[in-house]
């Protein structure tokens, strides 16, 4: 919950990583939050009785959501949609102004890591920028569960993580008002 609202101010791509992970995590406890209590908050030594109880509300809201959103087994809440939706709408901003010619230039290296993505996504495809988010979070999973990942996927990763970073930070300085003055 504190870590949540720390990246999203600081950086949205790591906030959406994140949240896409509480997501699964709250799909792994079934939804449950006892379990969630124990597997989860109860992990927290450090945090005082107040600040369990406030992510234990977070989480049940979080479940709430999940629940009224269909999002239960798969899917994202739309409080994480929105997130994508505000940053396509940036990303195509900065294409379309001459300003931004060092993100246009990131995003035209990163275009064929993503139109090839989105030629193995078949059925399942997503827009430009879900689909890095989509990337960069299987191979977060596959190391996550101590699986290897080819040097090629790992270059494909950096390139993504290095273009999600100029958009988070493009994306800071939008939320801050400092990104289109003049």
């Amino acid at each position: 919950m504190i870590t949540a609202s720390l990246k999203k101010k600081e950086n949205i791509a790591e906030y959406l990583l994140y949240m896409w992970q509480i997501e699964d995590l709250i799909r792994a406890n079934g939804l449950d939050i006892d379990k969630i209590q124990t597997n989860i908050i109860d992990q927290y030594k450090d945090l005082s009785e107040q600040q369990k109880k406030e992510m234990r509300e977070w989480y049940e809201s979080l479940i709430d959501m999940m629940r009224r959103e269909d999002a239960t087994d798969k899917g994202h809440i739309q409080l994480n949609k929105n997130v994508i939706i505000a940053l396509d709408d940036l990303h195509r901003r900065l294409l379309s102004d001459q300003k931004f010619a060092a993100y246009s230039a990131q995003f035209y290296h990163t275009l064929p890591i993503i139109v090839e993505l989105r030629a193995k996504a078949g059925e399942a495809k997503t827009g430009e920028i879900e689909t890095c988010f989509n990337a960069l979070y299987g191979i977060l999973m596959l190391r996550l569960q101590g699986k290897e990942i080819s040097e090629e996927t790992l270059q494909a990763a950096s390139q993504i993580s290095k273009f999600l970073a100029l958009l988070s930070h493009y994306y800071k300085l939008d939320y801050n008002n400092e990104l289109f003055k003049d």
